[in-house]
């Protein structure tokens, strides 16, 4: 007989690879766990486990019964959350961003959350690749990344954008491409390619940031400026990044002529109907930047 509950501690014996933490974080016994993959394989009539001792690889048959089981599961999900897609103040929010975006977009959601106790939030902060897999297995409604995404089993669409700031120790001096290559650059994941765009647009003998020296990196965007503030380098970041830093009165912005912005996309899976929740708190987020920014972090129209 098909038992969801099999299928649940086969997921979480893979994901964890250990009988002990997989009965600890299931709150069962080791027996136990063992009991519903003999089960799970009785009922599937295949062996999913090769044991080695206590180790085990996954057969052919349990990498297949593990993919099938994460789509069963997300599949559930769905059809679990489509059912709150009417209601705009209860219902989980399942959704994952960049820091750049989600040091402000996460506690305003948060204040919404306070404000409309139906709703609970699950929020993660990772990398674009990382998004966009955990949207296609189910394991949020919603993804927002920084660059366009074409998969034939995702929806994108442009949503929001925020200006790059060129920020520099509080006591720099300097105001050209010579002073910011004497300077170097602190790094971060997508952090050279809004440096080039920023500088390409403001700068006419910029080349490449191949020129500049690299003084540091971090993959943690909200920490870039911890570097910046003690003279290390200069950064550019999203000026999210910028007005959320404890570190924003030892840094400055440097003044540029053009602008250029960070460019920020939604990701659901295709077909799937976005719940009202969760358009209402995208669009007063945007709302809110429209006001404190005075018409920066606008609509991207197309």
């Amino acid at each position: 007989m098909f038992n969801a509950r099999y299928f649940r501690t086969f997921i979480t014996l893979v994901e964890t690879g250990s009988f002990t933490r997989t009965a600890r974080r299931l709150e069962m016994t080791q027996p136990g766990v063992s009991q519903h993959v003999r089960k799970l394989e009785q009922y599937l009539g295949k062996s999913l486990l090769d044991r080695q001792g206590r180790r085990f690889v996954l057969t052919e048959a349990g990498r297949r019964a593990y993919d099938y089981a994460l789509k069963l599961f997300a599949e559930h999900e769905q059809f679990r959350h489509s059912l709150d897609n009417d209601s705009l103040d209860s219902g989980e929010c399942r959704l994952a961003s960049p820091g750049s975006i989600g040091l402000m977009l996460y506690p305003f959601i948060l204040g919404q959350q306070q404000m409309q106790p139906g709703l609970t939030v699950s929020y993660s902060f990772a990398f674009n690749g990382e998004i966009v897999a955990d949207v296609l297995s189910g394991r949020h409604d919603l993804g927002i990344v920084t660059e366009s995404v074409r998969h034939p089993e995702l929806d994108c669409e442009a949503w929001h954008q925020e200006p790059l700031c060129l920020v520099v120790p509080a006591d720099f001096a300097g105001n050209g491409l010579g002073d910011l290559m004497a300077l170097g650059v602190i790094g971060y994941p997508g952090g050279n390619d809004h440096a080039g765009a920023l500088l390409r647009a403001n700068f006419p003998d910029f080349r490449s940031m191949s020129y500049f020296p690299r003084q540091g990196f971090t993959n943690e965007v909200g920490m870039v400026l911890d570097a910046v503030a003690r003279g290390l380098g200069f950064a550019v970041v999203s000026r999210v990044v910028l007005e959320t830093s404890p570190w924003q009165r030892q840094v400055k912005a440097l003044s540029l002529a053009h602008a250029s912005h960070e460019f920020l996309y939604l990701v659901t899976r295709s077909g799937a109907h976005m719940p009202r929740r969760y358009v209402r708190l995208l669009e007063g987020y945007r709302e809110q930047r429209r006001h404190e920014r005075l018409g920066y972090g606008e609509v991207i129209e197309g």
